[in-house]
Formats: C-alpha cells, sequence, structure tokens
C-alpha cells in the first residue's frame, strides 16, 4: 500500500501484524483494471476463510466492466455510486442461510463476515484497496441478482481496486479521505468477565 494508505500506529498496536493498520477503506479509486489472476486470489483468500462447520455460506457476485458492471453500479445507493463506480470492481456479498437438506446456517452472516476480512486482508497484502459499503439497494439486489429473500440475506457491495488520486473526489469525502479513520480504544470494545 501506498503511504497515503498507512495508518500511524496507536496506543496498543505494538505487535500487530503491519496489514491491520494498511488496510483502509478509502473512496479515491484509480480506474487502472485488476488482472484476472489478482481478482482470482483475492476470491481463493475469501474461499480459504473459516465458518462453522465448514458451511462456507457466502457467495460474491463481480463485474467489472460492460452492462454486467452498470447493473452492479445501479444497486448502490447514490452517495456511494459517486465514488465507488470508478473502481475497477465491483461486487456484492451474499450470505445463504440453510442448505438444501433444510438445516439453517446460523452463523451465515458471521461466516460470510470472515471471508469478507480474508478477501481485504489479501488485497491489503497485494497493495490493493477495499471499501465494503451498506449504501446498497437491497431490494433491487434481490431482485437483480435473482435471490430469493428465503435464501440469501444480501450483506455488502464491495468498491475494489487500486488507490486513486483523492482529488477527483467531492471536497466532502476528499476531507475524509486525508484523514485514516481511528479506533475505538481496546476497553471500549473488550471486557474481561469479572
Amino acid at each position: 500500500m501506498n503511504a497515503a494508505n498507512s495508518r500511524t500506529p496507536s496506543t496498543g498496536t505494538k505487535g500487530l501484524d503491519e496489514v491491520f493498520l494498511q488496510r483502509r477503506s478509502i473512496r479515491a479509486f484509480s480506474p487502472e483494471p485488476l488482472t484476472q489472476s489478482e481478482i482470482d486470489t483475492l476470491f481463493e483468500a475469501a474461499r480459504w476463510a473459516p465458518s462453522s462447520n465448514n458451511s462456507q455460506p457466502w457467495k460474491f457476485v463481480y463485474a467489472t466492466d460492460g452492462p454486467q458492471r452498470g447493473r452492479l453500479n445501479s444497486l448502490l445507493r447514490p452517495g456511494n455510486q459517486s465514488w465507488a463506480t470508478a473502481a475497477p470492481l465491483l461486487a456484492f456479498l451474499v450470505a445463504r442461510k440453510g442448505n438444501s437438506e433444510g438445516r439453517v446456517f446460523r452463523t451465515n452472516q458471521f461466516d460470510s463476515g470472515a471471508a469478507w476480512m480474508s478477501l481485504a486482508i489479501q488485497a491489503a497484502r497485494m497493495g490493493i484497496a477495499t471499501h465494503a459499503m451498506g449504501g446498497i439497494e437491497i431490494d433491487d439486489v434481490y431482485e437483480e441478482l435473482g435471490l430469493s429473500r428465503d435464501e440469501y440475506d444480501v450483506m455488502v457491495g464491495i468498491a475494489i481496486g487500486r488507490q486513486g488520486d483523492p482529488a477527483s473526489l467531492a471536497d466532502d469525502l476528499r476531507e475524509r479521505e486525508a484523514v485514516p479513520s481511528d479506533r475505538m480504544p481496546l476497553n471500549d470494545v473488550v471486557s474481561k468477565l469479572k
């Protein structure tokens, strides 16, 4: 990742693998396409994520160009369309609710989140940026991708590509891009049972 994408380690990050500090959800994407080999590697990392009973309930649907890409772009809410359509790859992550034998996957969303994080960390290692978005038109995603609400949970859209020039963003987004997000203190998100 380039220096603009790095975070300055905050208190408590000693011993933490640098990839966790390098990974950022940027909005300024370069139009430079990803190779099919890079795309395959990202999804291969997701494939190896852990899941309950090895159910692997996640499914990524993606497009890079052509009419298929336009169809996926239209599933983003306008605020995300303003920047995410510049990314060379757009994916949607959905989670199967169960299998054909009627077994319900209680942890389908959790497991799909692990697949997303595996993809995001692999991307950071490769110098590729990712940005997951909850701002999607969920009803339209079900319809456009031909998914049943009984069988799938629509999770997120994901913009993937190399970091671009922040000057390409609207003023408010450019300001947000300039400062990497920090995290809440560890004590706010973890507690030891007493």
